[in-house]
């Protein structure tokens, strides 16, 4: 009898220590939650089309969408496990890191020009020196607000020296329409319909200083369903390619889902490199030297080692499996 007990105390410990050992290295999530923004066409063209949905029906998987106003939203999101994938600039990604956000970059979604410091027609803000004195609006946490920020300490201005007003994007573009503000750090496609429709200036421009479309996930979700990361990152690749070949189509994608005129859309697309999708040393660099001017300016603790952070955030692993066995 006693023998016979030992045994089935060894199976049971068996059946659980299997069962532990799978739900451990992956098994299958029941939801995968992704954002879905303006900004980030390629997010939009999958859910037109609904791809994703159709990976991974056969499973039983469903697919939840969420709106990301800006990067600020996207990364509450993966912050508070709203969402496992989510898109934002990359020095946005790199501040949310700073401060304990549980996310990796897995993918490039594109290297935009999405930002620019904007003026109206007749504003006598011609430069950045102009902007001494003056209300700014930007929305705190995302790419528009740390170009503000690099663009002062490049003509060795401090934020001190202006009044950064914090407001969502669209109501940042709508107070500089009002007059509200004297200048506004856009984001397209709102700056490029203020372009159009208001004859709005973009006053000062640096490519160099956008950081680049970041799609994040949660750490927790890349640990237990690796498989799933990659997955998701071979649809994106459909849509990304998709876009490259189709400029047209997207554009009115984009028009449609943002609610913009298709001339706004073609602008904002024409503004975004799709070529480099896999994240790199260029993507690094682009956040060391973004993260050292957010030092200097006291947005992220000084104590960090940017390089290591960075390092940190950067997972290029999943898109080198999925996009070089093409």
């Amino acid at each position: 009898m006693k023998n016979f007990m030992y045994l089935v105390t060894g199976i049971i410990a068996f059946v659980l220590l299997t069962g532990c050992t799978e739900a451990s290295s992956g098994g299958k999530p029941e939801t995968i939650r992704l954002d879905y923004a303006y900004y980030s066409p390629t997010s939009l063209v999958l859910k037109e089309f609904g791809w994703l949905e159709e990976e991974f029906s056969e499973e039983g998987i469903g697919i939840e969408w969420v709106l990301s106003q800006g990067s600020n939203k996207a990364l509450e999101f993966l912050n508070s496990n709203s969402v496992d994938f989510g898109s934002a600039a990359g020095a946005a990604s790199l501040m949310s890191k700073g401060n304990g956000a549980p996310i990796k970059n897995v993918y490039i979604f594109s290297k935009p020009e999405w930002t620019a410091l904007v003026t109206n027609p007749d504003s006598d803000v011609n430069s950045v020196q102009d902007l001494k004195g003056k209300q700014v609006a930007a929305t705190l946490g995302t790419d528009p607000y740390i170009f503000l920020l690099r663009s002062l300490n490049e003509e060795g201005i401090s934020a001190d020296e202006v009044e950064i007003v914090n407001l969502q994007h669209g109501d940042g573009a709508s107070a500089l329409t009002t007059g509200s503000v004297d200048a506004w750090a856009g984001l397209d496609p709102h700056m490029a319909r203020l372009e159009l429709e208001s004859d709005s200036r973009l006053f000062y421009r640096n490519p160099d200083f956008n950081t680049y479309g970041f799609l994040n996930v949660r750490e927790d979700f890349s640990k237990q369903y690796p498989d799933y990361v990659n997955r998701v990152i071979g649809v994106y690749e459909r849509a990304r390619k998709w876009i490259v070949e189709n400029p047209e189509e997207a554009a009115e994608i984009l028009a449609e889902e943002a609610s913009i005129e298709i001339d706004v859309a073609k602008k904002q697309l024409e503004r975004n490199d799709f070529s480099e999708p896999v994240p790199g040393d260029i993507h690094h660099e682009a956040l060391v030297e973004a993260g050292r001017i957010l030092q200097e300016t006291d947005v992220i603790d000084g104590a960090l080692d940017i390089e290591t952070l960075t390092g940190e955030l950067i997972e290029p692993s999943f898109a080198e499996e999925v996009i070089g066995s093409e």
